[in-house]
């Protein structure tokens, strides 16, 4: 059975030290040995950023595609060869600015596909930008007076999507992180984690002292239901989405795969997908 060591591969990132990112790709591969995987059944699919730079240091099959489009190329990966199981991941100018229209309709979806989303308020990649995710008031280079624009709520909006599953962690706590990825990864159907992963190079008011103060773990909620759709929009709100858990899991609802007529036959990867002259020209001609 493989370790979170044979997840590892030679190449060393070159993230900033002590940036956020580092726990998120040591979670996957702890949560990918956890869950009983080998490198060969896991796929990693990035976007841009600095964050879609990840796919490239997991032992495991990975893509790195074009900004904002890891979600699109997952999706496919996991209906071509549903074995595999697929996670994505990027940053969240990735997943809530140019790919936030591919997000919403993934949720809504409910594909059997975890995405994991590194939360750090900001364009690191690109120099320090204010991104969806920046609140009113961030003060960058874009922005030097201070942004106008609300930032985005992920949270409620996954929940207003109909998501499945839906949780969030910090990346200093790698044991709950971990445990998250990995119930996202059991979870049949679409799972959106929101991980805040602090930018030390760009960002210096989300900090991870800031984060500290201001988290709260569901686990300390009294009463906490996360089967309960109302409860988990209810807490948020109160709590200004900064809680960290899983805010809402439903089991009930099928995923994508399971409702798509002959996706239980053979899989595409194993597909003869040979096309002959006769078969070609009966395709052509429905387009004619």
């Amino acid at each position: 059975m493989a370790t979170f060591k044979d997840f590892r591969n030679n190449v060393k990132p070159n993230w900033c030290p002590g940036c956020g990112d580092f726990s998120v790709q040591a979670a996957i591969q702890r949560a990918a040995a956890g869950v009983g995987l080998e490198p060969e059944q896991l796929a990693v699919i990035s976007g841009i950023g600095c964050s879609g730079r990840i796919s490239g240091y997991i032992k495991s099959y990975g893509f790195h595609g074009i900004h904002g489009r890891s979600l699109p190329i997952a999706q496919g990966v996991k209906m071509a060869n549903r074995d595999l199981t697929v996670i994505a991941s990027g940053g969240d100018g990735d997943g809530f600015a140019i790919g936030m229209g591919h997000t919403v309709h993934a949720i809504r979806r409910n594909i059997d596909v975890t995405y994991i989303v590194m939360d750090n308020q900001i364009y690191g990649l690109t120099k320090g930008q204010t991104s969806p995710r920046s609140g009113t008031g961030f003060k960058t280079k874009s922005t030097p007076d201070g942004s106008i624009e609300p930032a985005i709520s992920p949270m409620e909006l996954a929940l207003s999507s109909g998501a499945t599953f839906v949780a969030q962690s910090f990346s200093t706590d790698l044991k709950d992180l971990t445990a998250i990825i990995e119930a996202g990864i059991k979870h049949k159907g679409f799972s959106f984690i929101n991980v805040f992963s602090p930018c030390v190079t760009y960002n210096k008011i989300n900090t991870y002292d800031w984060f500290k103060e201001h988290l709260t773990k569901l686990a300390s909620v009294p009463d906490y239901d996360s089967s309960s759709r109302e409860m988990a929009m209810q807490t948020l709100m109160k709590h200004d989405s900064l809680v960290t858990g899983i805010i809402y899991q439903d089991t009930e609802r099928k995923s994508y795969q399971e409702l798509v007529p002959g996706f239980a036959d053979t899989p595409l990867v194993n597909a003869d997908l040979k096309l002959n002259q006769e078969s070609f020209d009966k395709l052509l001609a429905e387009f004619m």
